[in-house]
């Protein structure tokens, strides 16, 4: 069975939601800066991926407002964006135990590091009820499924900055055995925090040292010197090519097939050699039966990270050839989103695709010699691609490949058929919040 993209959840550094997002990664409008004042990292972070303000009001009420952590909170303004996107309504548009719900993320450590701090302070009166429902990884996807009421399979993944990759994997294979007709899947992300941010700048990961921190975020530069952490997240809707057709809509994309193995090399450092990043591509490229010349693009994982845009682009070569396929990174404006990351630059990928535009890598001004490739940089590239390629590596070894295939039709998001689903809060939503019974180079 065919699983297509049919709606977008978008809520990045560089942009909200599917047109705001897909322009600011093809005109070069980035989402890097210094945390502004009063921001918990503004003294750990020189540079950041910030979103704006975000009034939980929009998905939550009364003392859910005070209880939801951020990362559930983007989560839930996702989900109903993506759904909206798509133009289904659970109950009317997909029977409620054929839709799924997948999403990745490291949990909700702003929470615990919070209730920490209180319990040390104030003593054990001060640990939150709610402190359980705010850190547990399912979380996300528990409130979504509760929110729209949806009762088929629901999961969280956890596989660093993989995890939104890893989803989509998941959910196309949920599609293909014919377990749903519909799956939400992605990631959230809100690693904007003291000690989560410490952690990686004590570990030299971090870009550092620029003047103008919209131009920290360097993948395959040769001054590059670390990436910009960043905060977000991003659903898709898949959905299985019947039903959507059924529904009248054709959909952003079609995904093809992945790719999932794991390096077995070191807990944070890929291969040198490239070796299980390269394995991973070709997984893709077999589980959509295509060959590695079919391939017009691929959104590469690049961080700016030394180790990790060598090992990626050693891995291009090997399966590509030098040169041989249109590589860019989205993360130059976007910044490292970490589990949510994949994700994202899927959605981008679709809309390459469909637009017949590849977004470039922007600050690339030097390319690194060890990281030779048929870079897009400075201004986006017109291209017919049929087929592209996303990759996500993370910590552990962790790699996923997407392959994307275009589909013939209007991606402009007016193509649609029957009444768009308002991504407003149910009553079920209303009681999503209840407390528990009594050296880095990926």
């Amino acid at each position: 069975m065919t699983a297509v993209i049919t709606g977008m959840g978008l809520f990045t550094p560089a942009g909200r939601g599917v047109e705001e997002t897909f322009t600011a990664l093809t005109t070069g409008r980035s989402g890097l800066r210094r945390p502004p004042e009063g921001h918990p990292a503004r003294d750990c972070l020189e540079v950041a991926g910030v979103l704006p303000e975000i009034d939980p009001r929009g998905v939550a009420s009364g003392p859910e407002t005070r209880v939801l952590d951020r990362i559930v909170l983007l989560a839930l303004l996702t989900a109903a964006e993506a759904l909206a996107d798509a133009g289904i309504e659970v109950g009317r548009d997909v029977d409620p135990g054929r839709i799924g719900v997948i999403v990745g993320g490291v949990g909700g450590m702003s929470t615990l590091e919070s209730q920490v701090l209180a319990r040390a302070a104030r003593g054990r009166a001060a640990v939150s009820p709610y402190l359980l429902t705010g850190i547990l990884p399912n979380m996300p996807a528990a409130r979504i499924a509760i929110a729209h009421g949806i009762r088929g399979y629901t999961s969280s993944v956890g596989t660093a900055c993989a995890s939104g990759a890893q989803a989509v994997a998941d959910a196309v294979r949920l599609i293909r055995t014919g377990e749903a007709d519909v799956v939400l899947c992605g990631a959230s992300e809100a690693p904007l925090f003291p000690t989560f941010a410490d952690t990686f700048g004590n570990a030299r990961a971090l870009a550092r040292g620029w003047d103008e921190p919209a131009e920290a975020s360097r993948p395959f530069d040769k001054r590059r010197n670390g990436f910009v952490l960043a905060e977000g997240a991003a659903l898709l809707v898949l959905e299985r090519a019947e039903h959507a057709a059924a529904r009248g809509v054709t959909g952003y994309a079609e995904v093809a097939g992945y790719g999932v193995n794991t390096d077995a090399y070191h807990p944070t450092a890929p291969r040198p050699d490239g070796a299980g990043a390269a394995e991973c591509m070709r997984r893709a490229l077999a589980s959509g039966a295509v060959a590695a010349a079919q391939v017009g693009y691929v959104n590469a994982h690049g961080t700016g990270t030394r180790l990790g845009d060598t090992a990626e682009t050693t891995a291009l070569a090997e399966v590509f050839g030098v040169g041989g396929v249109p590589v860019s990174s989205t993360k130059g404006l976007t910044g490292h989103l970490l589990g949510a990351s994949g994700v994202l630059e899927a959605a981008a990928t679709a809309l390459a695709l469909g637009r017949g535009l590849l977004p470039p890598t922007y600050h690339l001004d030097d390319p690194d010699p060890d990281c030779a490739a048929d870079h897009v940089r400075a201004a986006p590239r017109a291209t017919r691609a049929e087929i592209a390629l996303t990759n996500s590596f993370g910590f552990g070894g962790q790699n996923v490949s997407l392959l994307l295939r275009r589909v013939t039709g209007d991606c402009s998001g007016s193509r649609r058929g029957g009444r768009r689903a308002e991504p407003e809060r149910s009553s079920a939503a209303r009681r999503a919040a209840g407390a528990p019974a009594a050296g880095a180079g990926r």
